[in-house]
């Protein structure tokens, strides 16, 4: 209940302050400008599943950017205001803490999402795509976010400030985007684990040419999990101290 109640008040901040409006804004804004210059701008005729899955590529990198950009205030905001003392001294868990301020967030951006749904349907209007494909684009978005939010919430919960939480957010996103790179230059065991860990190589791309793969759903909530989980340990350990 503690944690429905932190998710509804952290959904409720972002739409009763600018920040949240302003993220809508820059995320639909460079949206709509990679759609229209990259997907549907090419002089060329092209499959109608091609342009989706352009969509769904540059829609990917808006949806890091604004895991990032949301989650950089959930737990460091709280410290700079002075209001972390209450939440640690309140009848809640650590647990609830996070995983609360965790969903309020995920809502915000599965709804910021959603609102580029237009553009899979003007695709859809001048071509043909299947439901099945966009679906599937989606949840490729859904879970990629997820994992990036909680690689950010963690960020947010070691860090001082709301700068050094974006910018721990930021490395640790593009180390993890990188996996595939890293792969590539080094031996095994690390060749696998690198590959695996990459966070669009091998994971995304089948969600945005419309393939549901389940081992990567299992990969990115199995991400999610973990970055949670350090978040809840970060609070604890200040708990305590």
């Amino acid at each position: 209940m503690n944690t429905v109640l932190l998710a509804k008040r952290e959904l409720g901040q972002f739409f009763n302050t600018t920040w949240g409006y302003a993220i809508i804004a820059l995320i639909l804004g460079i949206d709509g400008l990679m759609f229209n210059a990259f997907a549907m701008g090419s002089e060329h005729q092209r499959y109608s599943a091609d342009v989706l899955e352009d969509f769904f590529h540059y829609s990917s990198g808006t949806t890091m950017i604004a895991a990032i950009l949301l989650s950089m205030r959930l737990i460091s905001e709280e410290r700079t205001q002075g209001t972390d003392a209450l939440l640690q001294t309140a009848p809640i868990s650590e647990g609830q803490i996070i995983f609360g301020k965790f969903l309020g967030a995920l809502s915000f951006l599965t709804i910021l999402t959603a609102l580029t749904i237009y553009m899979p349907t003007l695709i859809q209007i001048n071509g043909k795509v299947s439901w099945g494909h966009i679906f599937s684009g989606y949840l490729g978005l859904f879970c990629l976010g997820s994992a990036c939010l909680a690689i950010g919430t963690f960020g947010s919960a070691i860090a001082k400030n709301q700068l050094f939480a974006s910018i721990i957010a930021g490395v640790m996103v593009v180390f993890f985007v990188l996996g595939w790179l890293l792969s590539k230059i080094t031996e095994a065991p690390l060749t696998d684990i690198f590959s695996y860990a990459a966070l669009y190589e091998g994971h995304f791309e089948a969600f945005k040419r419309g393939r549901i793969n389940t081992e990567s759903i299992v990969f990115y909530f199995s991400m999610t999990f973990a970055f949670l989980l350090l978040a809840v340990r970060v609070l604890q350990s200040r708990r305590q101290a």
